[in-house]
């Protein structure tokens, strides 16, 4: 396939012709001028069903937006990559989190090497270990010990699913390099029924290595060196270091470069996961995600969710100047959805450099979070409906729930659809300016009809894809962080002089004043 196009998008025609759009009417207007807008602006991919009615597109910016998408050449590096050829140009590697859902007989070649055996191998592997612990009565509890994907994916999906994981066994999750995290987590455990799952791709980030030594200090403590082997696995690369640790290496299950690690869910960094909710739903799970990247594959962009909800978040970050967006699930499952979209857009996307190496010249990820509804209605909803900022909404909720209080159902999604109504179209209040509700405020409702490991894996590959989408038309690398290795190198730097005898001197006057201070205090 040919090499990328220049990737400046802010030089293309159609970038020009997207900032000359007349200013778009209010949402109001745009409801009465077209009463058929709620079912034109509509869409669904696999069990999604997507209204984005309530934003401020038109069939005008619409055809602008797509126009922009294909100038980016947002097809041609989708194909590139569902390809496995080294789109990631800064390490040199192909992004093939998609392989990872890859039936079996699909060809997927990196460097002339078919990935799809490989990965169904080592998810062979998952399932059997999987089988003997789901069948091990003498274990009640898992813990999961990674930090960002290693974390966040699989304690996400873990909390989304409740509602099919095995009674027996409870998950818990520990990422914090904070001792309070691992403390809470081993004081209600018993050593002998725990079993522990450390998740690190090299085995030595810094954070995990510490939680997982601390780990097996409390478990050796109570058990003596030999139980390390039984009650710890490892999800990594490096055998040498895993057997060093005392994890027998045939426990330990791999990973491959093509795969980062806030994309690595459906990879052995499931694990954990996998644990919870058995084989079966775990197979479930990425045939949902392979469902929507079938969608994205092959749906033409006028339909295709990921690309209109990508450049509906292109359009709101660098036409109308919305820096942050709010998800906000009316699912108490998806608590740590939000937080999981965080690392999955703000890592991804949150650069200024192009891939040819010079500087953006268009504003580039938005900050992203929210909390569950109704709770954030009590919270922080006053900004979203009064506030001077405009916060671009999405939406998430189902129609039928996993617990049987229909009721708390009802009224959960009444007030689901009464935020996205008011948040569009406001109130007048004449006499009573503190009451008025200006209304104009752009959301997206995404509904399902229920959570299972289908429908949470279409969730994580349309937030994925719509990612790839907005990243390539900003054209930047949305497959590396180099953003995070400063602060690591300056704690690395930091730590031995928390305790040196002299002081050093090394810093600005300000870390050195908070490095004095901290040892005076220690």
């Amino acid at each position: 396939m040919p090499a990328d196009p220049p990737t400046d998008i802010s030089t293309t025609r159609e970038w020009v012709a997207l900032l000359g759009r007349p200013v778009p009417q209010p949402l109001k207007l745009l409801f009465d001028a077209d009463p058929e807008r709620a079912e034109r602006y509509v869409v669904d991919a696999a069990d999604l069903h997507v209204d984005f009615s309530k934003t401020h597109v038109d069939d005008g910016t619409m055809a602008a937006l797509l126009d922009v998408a294909r100038a980016a050449g947002v097809e041609r590096r989708r194909d590139r990559m569902f390809a496995g050829e080294p789109i990631n140009t800064t390490e040199g590697r192909a992004v093939l989190h998609t392989a990872l859902r890859a039936p079996r007989g699909t060809v997927v070649e990196v460097d002339g090497c078919d990935v799809v055996p490989d990965v169904h191998e080592v998810l062979d592997r998952m399932a059997a270990f999987v089988d003997d612990i789901r069948a091990d009565e003498r274990i009640t509890d898992v813990v999961n010990i990674g930090i960002g994907g290693s974390d966040l994916g699989p304690a996400m999906a873990t909390k989304a699913l409740a509602a099919y994981t095995h009674p027996r066994l409870r998950t818990h999750f520990v990422s914090n390099v904070d001792g309070a995290d691992v403390h809470r987590t081993l004081s209600g455990l018993d050593p002998a029924s725990t079993l522990f799952v450390v998740a690190s791709k090299t085995f030595t980030t810094v954070e995990t290595i510490t939680n997982a030594t601390t780990a097996r200090d409390w478990l050796v403590a109570a058990l003596g060196d030999a139980a390390v082997s039984d009650h710890f696995v490892a999800v990594s690369t490096n055998a040498e270091q895993v057997e060093a640790f005392g994890i027998d290496i045939a426990n330990m299950f791999g990973f491959w470069d093509w795969v980062g690690g806030r994309y690595s869910v459906g990879s052995a960094i499931g694990l954990s996961l996998m644990i919870a909710i058995g084989p079966e739903a775990f197979g479930e799970f990425l045939a949902g995600m392979r469902a929507i990247d079938e969608h994205f594959l092959d749906t033409p962009l006028e339909a295709n969710v990921p690309v209109l909800l990508g450049m509906l978040g292109v359009w709101y970050v660098d036409v109308h100047g919305c820096s942050t967006k709010a998800v906000l699930p009316y699912a108490e499952e998806l608590a740590r959805f939000p937080a999981y979209l965080q690392q999955l857009d703000m890592e991804s996307n949150g650069k200024s450099v192009r891939l040819d190496g010079g500087p953006v010249d268009t504003a580039t990820g938005p900050v992203v979070w929210g909390e569950p509804g109704t709770n954030g209605q009590h919270a922080f909803y006053q900004l979203l409906h009064q506030g001077t900022t405009v916060v671009p909404v999405d939406f998430i909720g189902v129609a039928r729930p996993n617990h049987p209080y229909q009721h708390h159902h009802d009224l959960l999604i009444s007030n689901l659809f009464a935020q996205a109504e008011a948040l569009a179209f406001g109130r007048e209040a004449p006499d009573e300016p503190h009451r008025f509700f200006a209304g104009d405020r752009p959301s997206t409702m995404i509904l399902t009809d229920r959570l299972t490991p289908s429908t949470v894996g279409q969730l994580i590959a349309l937030y994925e894809h719509i990612v790839f989408v907005q990243g390539t038309v900003w054209g930047i690398n949305s497959f590396d962080q180099w953003g995070v290795e400063l602060g690591k190198e300056l704690a690395n730097r930091i730590l031995p002089e928390l305790t040196d005898t002299p002081a050093p001197d090394r810093h600005d006057s300000s870390t050195n004043a908070l490095i004095s201070w901290y040892r005076d205090h220690r």
